[in-house]
């Protein structure tokens, strides 16, 4: 058991170590926040999935080192982001801005929802209609006979009791 519990000891510690470290110096507690956010908010370029505070990649580094310079110049949040947006793309972005090109990665979930719930209403009144319909070549006691063998049975009999 204390085997166990040192191993777990040993992983978490390795993972708080391997965190990026800044050693930013920052003028105000809202400047600190706002690096925070952005670097949260931004992705790595050669990482792909991962945003910029937990990225060690030498780009990243330099993108930290930017935002820093950036908002200790006063810059604005607007003016932050677009400079990053102008770059490197919307692909920096985790929640891309809506536009032309990214149209398609915002409407899509929608389009597809609408999309299944369509299929899905006409697949349900098919089955209505299909149910309803009495086909005109067979005779009342074959219809009968049908609608009991389907489980549809109208006469009140059920097709279990009859052996």
């Amino acid at each position: 058991m204390r085997g166990l519990i040192l191993c777990i000891a040993v992983m978490l510690y390795g993972a708080a170590a391997s965190a990026v470290i800044e050693t930013y110096q920052f003028d105000t507690p809202l400047q600190q926040q706002r690096y925070q956010a952005f670097i949260e908010e931004l992705r790595c370029p050669k990482c792909q999935n991962q945003n910029l505070s937990g990225s060690d990649s030498a780009i990243s580094k330099d993108l930290r080192r930017q935002i820093h310079r950036m908002i200790m110049d006063d810059k604005s949040d607007i003016e932050i982001t677009n400079y990053m947006v102008d770059r490197y793309g919307d692909f920096i972005l985790y929640r891309p801005q809506f536009n032309g090109q990214t149209a398609v990665l915002w409407l899509s979930p929608v389009a597809l929802l609408l999309l299944g719930l369509l299929v899905w209403w006409r697949m349900a009144s098919g089955r209505k209609r299909s149910k309803s319909t009495v086909d005109p070549s067979l005779s009342v006691a074959e219809q009968q006979r049908l609608n009991e063998l389907l489980g549809d049975d109208t006469s009140g009999e059920k097709s279990g009791d009859r052996q």
